[in-house]
């Protein structure tokens, strides 16, 4: 399961779907402006969030 985890503080989540319990998957959504944001995706319905933030920033994903 993929896990994020805080580079300042060392706090970690694991981080699955509840619709069909798959780890969810470190993605980026290409904005309209031409930046990106950090998301988790479902590999298998494609749902997508915003990736957990801590300290003020997006945690990072090991997969």
């Amino acid at each position: 399961m993929a896990t994020y985890a805080c580079n300042q503080c060392g706090m970690s989540v694991n981080a699955s779907c509840a619709k069909c319990d798959r780890p969810l998957e470190n993605g980026h959504l290409s904005l309209d402006d031409g930046s990106e944001v950090q998301i988790s995706q479902c590999p298998s319905c494609e749902g997508k969030i915003k990736s957990p933030q801590c300290c003020g920033a997006d945690m990072s994903c090991e997969v």
